[in-house]
């Protein structure tokens, strides 16, 4: 009687990412990065295979080894596929081959970890959702994996807009779709994208030529940003969200709705609904016209950690209109001031599989909702590499030893908080516990609050206190529900409570 191994993920990623490195690139004479890839199948027995890409033969997916020329008469039904780049989705490739997302679908394996998406943003989360929409469960690699995977693969990721001309022409079926805003809308027409725009990523890509050559639209058009009908170019739902002059009089969920809440109760709005491209950019010159030093430091550290806040401001908008939900038409983005903390609400959870725990840690693995979007995004130097602006944002606010940001969900929006004094940064469950506090205990917390966790020894030393005093004012925001014990003895820490 055959016994079941246990699965140990951790190790089969290690294994994929080692084997990643044996990849063997064909011989090219148009210059293409070929993508390292690893792949490792794991049977209920115990037993493990690996394969690499160009393994066997030059080109050959790290998977169609794998599946097709090493296991291709076995049955595969309880096997488990581990690879450090996503799956190739349906169309993807020249007919009549198949992707190997569908050729994972049609070896019934029912569990995936992948490493990273496909940057091409032909193909980018689309072999994840075709292997969701088909049953198979899908997990993604630990983020200082992920990490590696993309160091190496840095030559393949620079040049994934070559990737966006694969032709997709006798596909065997229609390709996966995202989102509906990848189709063209019938209301609109060129003359709803902005010019200026438009040139400004022109630029960004290094295309040279002009906004309105045909080249200019065809490259559009393999980005999903325009679709060709004909003679003539219409634009998609994204392609209208980023570079339309008025996105939201055909999509009434576009833009970012903005309001300030001054300390003397009054308040002021704007709507910022023109091309999603500048919305960053004009959000945060608001709101620096507005409050010009919204953190009271020394005037030597002021600058610094101001700068840094709207750095923070920045990626959090950014990452507000790249990830939402957009299937959620009646929520808009929004960022809301106030005197003490600054929210950026965003519709929709985190995508599948990504998880609030993972977002609330600072630690989610990197994956784009719209990926046409974040890749224009990031080509304009808006956005940062995928997933690296999340854990940026956390070592930004570490270095300023300003209050570490939070993620929350508040149904329908999950809620970013970046706060301008450490009082702000009490929890809401914790009720008035910023007047309980002491002078030397609101010290402590503007200290704590910058960090993830803090030990006896440490808070005694930075505080300079003795550990009787370290110790009862711990005890203290952990009674008033500021923080939250973990370990014993020797090895005890406190957690700061997120709001």
């Amino acid at each position: 009687m055959s016994v079941k191994k246990k699965l140990d993920p951790r190790k089969l990623m290690e294994i994929a990412v080692d084997v990643m490195k044996k990849s063997i690139a064909e011989r090219r004479s148009d210059g293409k990065a070929s993508p390292l890839v690893g792949a490792v199948l794991w049977k209920p027995d115990g037993t493990v295979e690996t394969a690499s890409r160009g393994e066997l033969r030059d080109g050959d997916h790290a998977e169609y080894t794998l599946l097709e020329r090493k296991n291709r008469d076995r049955k595969l039904d309880d096997a488990v596929l581990v690879s450090t780049l996503e799956p190739c989705a349906p169309g993807s490739r020249r007919h009549p081959k198949l992707g190997c997302a569908e050729r994972i679908v049609v070896a019934r394996i029912k569990d995936v970890w992948v490493g990273v998406e496909d940057p091409d943003p032909t193909v980018d989360r689309k072999g994840i959702k075709y292997l969701q929409d088909n049953g198979v469960k899908v997990h993604l690699f630990d983020r200082d994996l992920q990490e590696v995977i993309v160091e190496t693969n840095r030559d393949f990721i620079d040049q994934a807009e070559a990737r966006a001309a694969a032709a997709r022409e006798g596909a065997k079926q229609q390709p996966t779709v995202l989102s509906g805003l990848e189709t063209a809308l019938a209301t609109a027409g060129l003359s709803d994208l902005n010019e200026r725009a438009l040139g400004e990523y022109l630029a960004a890509v290094g295309a040279g030529g002009k906004v309105a050559s045909k080249e200019f639209r065809r490259r559009l058009a393999r980005q999903g940003l325009l679709h060709e009908k004909g003679q003539a170019f219409v634009p998609s739902g994204f392609g209208l969200l980023l570079f339309g002059n008025e996105p939201r009089t055909h999509m009434l969920q576009a833009g970012l709705l903005g309001t300030i809440h001054y300390a003397d109760g009054g308040e002021e709005t704007r709507d910022f609904d023109g091309p999603a491209v500048d919305v960053p950019g004009q959000a945060i010159q608001w709101i620096k016209d507005k409050f010009p030093n919204p953190i009271t430091r020394t005037q030597a550290k002021r600058r610094e950690v101001n700068e840094t806040l709207f750095e923070l401001l920045r990626e959090g908008i950014v990452n507000a209109l790249v990830h939402r939900d957009y299937g959620i038409r009646g929520a808009k983005c929004q960022l809301v001031v106030s005197s003490e903390k600054i929210l950026v609400l965003s519709p929709g959870l985190p995508v599948e599989p990504i998880t609030m725990k993972q977002l609330q840690a600072f630690d989610a693995p990197m994956l784009s909702r719209n990926p046409v979007m974040h890749f224009v995004f990031a080509k304009m130097k808006l956005a940062e590499e995928r997933g690296l602006g999340l854990k940026s944002m956390k070592s930004r606010a570490l270095s300023a030893g300003i209050p570490l940001p939070s993620y929350a969900y508040k149904a329908p929006y999950v809620v970013l908080s970046l706060y301008k004094e450490a009082t702000a940064a009490i929890p809401v469950a914790a009720g008035d516990a910023s007047e309980q506090l002491s002078d030397a205990e609101r010290k402590g917390w503007a200290w704590i609050v910058t960090r993830e966790t803090v030990t006896t020894a440490e808070y005694q030393e930075v505080m300079s206190v003795p550990l009787r005093t370290a110790r009862y004012q711990l005890k203290r925001l952990t009674d008033l529900g500021l923080l939250r014990m973990s370990g014993a003895g020797k090895a005890t820490r406190y957690e700061v409570v997120r709001s």
